[in-house]
């Protein structure tokens, strides 16, 4: 008997060692993802002796389903303990239970939600739905989590009372004035309720508003004066008025240099005197020329007065490169400065002028800058190398720029340049390394933001989950550098809204720095997604051409939207319009039949061999001949197309189409390698 309390003391701590021993080994099992197969998850969340796993697998499954009912049977008893998990599974049972119409289950697991869980993001939903019984848990909603997407819902409904309404709307203006349906409840309190707004009340409307690219509408909420706004305001008045017309402009460019006179040492100083240098006109030289003495002497400024004193013709301009070099020595990594090196370089290659190109382009180490523009540049010095004769140098430097930059325009033209390879033009896909996805995503990978409960629920496949966390964290404050440019267009990527992600992610691939590989492979995969995947291989069959082809198009035209509307009326994908695709159609289409993927990729699907058979397979024409029109691109031919296709683009009249031509095919070159950065 005395040896019993020894014995017990041994199991109960045998027992503790093999808990513990059990926990570790059941944490170093491979992390479940949107990647794992459903029968696996439904095995694990029957099974697995470990109460976590079950539940990542009963999240993942309820993520993979579209029935509520279904949804409520994964998610069943899983709303244990502290964890934040805890909390996402409340909401969700509660959603499901509403979309099947039984409020008696879903108010009770709100008010679980709000009571276990007060400051997690999920209870934002929770003061949503509880709130239109309780004015109370609205106004707790706006106050708790002001830029949460389920406050700024609240805030567009509150319109019972004028009072309510205004409230509503300041809260729009300062924390999502992007809001769907924002636009027209600022405009109507601006308008309604003009007699009772304070001037700072005002000046937050019209911020909104501006913000919104609605100039005239900013300017008749503020009144006859300024008052009350700030320098933020006045920045994003002034660029909201640079798209208007030429009395909105000049207004623009007086309203910008007094920003910067009175407030110059202002983060948007610096954004309003870039926005003056970018002005074409004799009163925004006047204006540069009335700046601070800080911003007399910068790079924006200085970039201006080079281009503006580069003589006509195609001669040697000595005084403008030396004066160009200079600054480029002086500020390499200021974007004035970049765009600067690129115009003058590409007048110098037009003109054949190659030795005061390779001055130019080799003023900027290669290395300091982004990825787009190494790649741009590292082309050019191979080409003008070329026309040099420096033959075996050329090759050096394209076989460097192939293994650094294997995607994009310039992967493929030194590809073509050094024989080892062209675009494949034949129908069916040739998307390398895809896999099939029918069970389980095989698309996914992490988000590896760095901060773990995001990356938790992204690894769960909650996307609007996450996206709404990061929208509430993050609240009125811009995304900032090139991680939280790509993170911010991932999260939105994953809630379907890939007309601001492309947005985003092109940004953010113009501010990284060679030291960032990690990002640049993620920002690769990331802006060439396969979208609407059935709709395109069908048309890709239909019109028998790479499926990859008309992905390329549809990114560049409206990055993957259906319902998207160009300036002129084209609808969609890839953005015919509409008396094209009357044409193609045989007979009028409804825009609505338009905003269909598969009919939408149908129609330009014939129109791009349409323009493909017209120039003999030539994509650079067809692809010109897209945005242009064929007419256009007939008065555009000459021997330059052949000899050296590189510089017949550069010498398309039209800026947009020489864009989107390098856009679409460096898409398509893209999506057909499937390579990522050789960093």
């Amino acid at each position: 008997m005395a040896r019993l309390p020894l014995l017990l003391s041994l199991s109960c701590l045998g027992t503790g060692l093999a808990l513990v021993g059990g926990r570790a080994l059941l944490a170093r099992q491979p992390a479940l993802t949107p990647a794992t197969p459903t029968d696996r998850l439904e095995w694990l969340q029957r099974w697995d002796p470990d109460a976590w796993r079950r539940r990542d697998a009963s999240l993942l499954l309820a993520a993979r389903s579209d029935q509520p009912q279904e949804q409520r049977q994964w998610l069943r008893s899983q709303g244990w303990g502290p964890d934040p998990l805890a909390a996402l599974v409340l909401k969700q049972d509660a959603l499901a239970a509403a979309a099947l119409g039984r409020p008696e289950k879903a108010q009770p697991l709100w008010r679980q939600l709000g009571h276990r869980f007060p400051l997690d993001p999920a209870s934002a939903d929770a003061l949503y739905a509880l709130g239109g019984e309780d004015p109370d848990q609205r106004r707790q909603l706006l106050q708790r989590f002001p830029a949460h997407p389920a406050a700024l819902a609240a805030a567009l409904g509150a319109g019972s009372e004028a009072a309510d309404r205004r409230r509503g709307a300041l809260h729009l203006a300062r924390w999502g004035a992007r809001w769907p349906g924002a636009e027209a409840r600022l405009r109507q309190v601006c308008r309604e309720d003009a007699a009772v707004l304070s001037a700072p009340q005002r000046a937050q409307l019209a911020e909104g508003l501006a913000e919104l690219g609605d100039a005239a509408g900013a300017l008749r909420c503020l009144g006859p004066t300024l008052s009350g706004m700030g320098a933020s305001g006045r920045l994003s008045l002034g660029r909201a008025l640079l798209a208007g017309d030429t009395q909105q402009q000049r207004q623009a460019e007086r309203l910008l240099l007094d920003l910067v006179r009175s407030a110059p040492t202002a983060p948007e100083a610096e954004a309003a005197v870039r926005l003056l240098a970018q002005q074409g006109s004799p009163a925004a030289a006047a204006a540069l020329a009335q700046l601070p003495p800080r911003w007399r002497d910068s790079a924006p400024v200085l970039a201006r007065r080079i281009l503006e004193a580069e003589p006509k013709g195609d001669g040697p301009h000595p005084a403008t490169d030396k004066a160009a070099l200079a600054l480029l020595r002086r500020w390499p990594l200021d974007p004035a400065s970049r765009t600067l090196q690129w115009d003058l370089v590409r007048e110098r290659l037009l003109a054949g002028r190659w030795r005061a190109a390779m001055s130019l382009l080799e003023a900027i180490p290669t290395d300091q800058l982004p990825p787009p523009l190494a790649a741009r540049q590292s082309f050019w010095i191979g080409f003008v190398q070329q026309q040099l004769g420096q033959n075996a140098a050329a090759r050096s430097t394209w076989e460097t720029l192939r293994q650094r930059h294997p995607g994009g325009y310039y992967g493929w033209r030194a590809a073509v340049r050094l024989g080892q390879g062209d675009l494949q033009l034949s129908a069916g896909p040739h998307l390398p390394g895809r896999k099939d996805s029918s069970d389980g995503r095989a698309d996914w990978w992490p988000l590896a933001s760095g901060d773990g409960s995001l990356d938790r629920l992204w690894r769960l496949d909650q996307r609007t989950e996450a996206w709404e966390t990061w929208r509430h964290r993050r609240g009125r404050r811009a995304p900032q550098g090139s991680r939280e440019l790509l993170l911010e267009g991932r999260l939105r990527q994953g809630v379907g809204d890939d007309w601001t992600a492309f947005g985003l992610l092109e940004q953010a691939s113009l501010r990284l720095d060679g030291l960032q590989c990690d990002l640049e492979r993620d920002l690769e995969r990331s802006l060439h997604p396969l979208r609407f995947e059935a709709a395109f291989t069908a048309a890709s069959r239909q019109a028998g051409l790479p499926m990859e082809l008309l992905l390329g198009v549809a990114k560049q035209e409206s990055r993957f939207t259906p319902a998207v509307r160009s300036p002129v009326g084209a609808t969609g994908l890839m953005q015919l319009m509409p008396g094209t695709a009357a044409e193609l159609a045989g007979g009028p289409v409804p825009e609505k039949l338009l905003e269909d993927p598969a009919e939408n990729a149908s129609l330009g699907g014939r129109y791009l061999a349409l323009m493909l058979r017209q120039w003999n397979g030539d994509p650079l024409l067809a692809v010109a001949s897209y945005n242009a029109g064929p007419g256009a691109v007939a008065g555009w031919l000459g021997p330059r197309l052949r000899s050296d296709p590189e510089l017949w683009v550069e010498a398309i009249p039209y800026p947009e189409t020489r864009l989107y031509v390098k856009k679409v095919l460096g898409n398509v070159w893209s999506y057909q390698q499937g390579s990522e950065p050789g960093c």
